[in-house]
């Protein structure tokens, strides 16, 4: 059977339909893929701890961005739309559209089970050559648990995890801290 060819897009190619696109789509080694949209749960989870991280961050100096910005990792070609990025320092973007970030300090994915396999795996292979990431959270929406990686001065990366409601949701860089069944508020697990 007859399958076509595959069509390649350079990066430029790339940001210039997706600055104009009505959907957001990630780009990886000259293929796009389109992105799908989330569920209530994934909302409400994703607001929870947006409004918790606004009343934590404010007027420290970090910022927290939602799934709307778009992160790219120049060492590996991925541009993608993390749940939420947190940056440390100044933001750094990749052009002069700042609407391409290249220096989350923090990035959370909260996981639909259509994605949590590429989440957990590939996508944080790819994640890990961002040389400013210090941490990478996942959040499962359909059930409480919690996994947490976080980066040591060797470039290794340590693993907590839970599925216990009653343990603490946190984030290290930012000193971060809330029990787990808070992020979940408003949700049935």
């Amino acid at each position: 059977m007859f399958q076509p060819a595959l069509k390649y897009y350079t990066e430029e190619e790339y940001l210039a339909m997706e600055r104009v696109a009505e959907e957001k789509h990630e780009y990886y080694n000259g293929e796009i893929f389109a992105m799908s949209g989330a569920s209530f749960k994934h909302n409400k989870i994703e607001n929870n701890l947006r409004g918790f991280l606004f009343n934590h961050l404010n007027g420290k100096g970090y910022e927290a961005y939602g799934a709307n910005l778009r992160v790219n990792i120049p060492a590996n070609s991925l541009y993608t739309y993390p749940d939420i990025s947190i940056v440390c320092d100044k933001p750094k973007f990749a052009d002069e559209e700042f609407d391409t970030l290249v220096n989350p300090a923090v990035i959370i994915e909260i996981l639909p089970p259509s994605t949590a396999n590429y989440d957990r795996g590939a996508k944080f292979d790819l994640y890990r050559e961002i040389e400013s990431l210090k941490e990478y959270i996942l959040i499962d929406s359909n059930r409480a648990h919690f996994v947490h990686y976080n980066r040591n001065n060797d470039n290794t990366w340590t693993l907590y995890e839970t599925k216990n409601m009653q343990h603490d949701f946190f984030i290290s860089v930012i000193t971060f801290k809330t029990p787990l069944s808070e992020i979940y508020t408003g949700v049935e697990i």
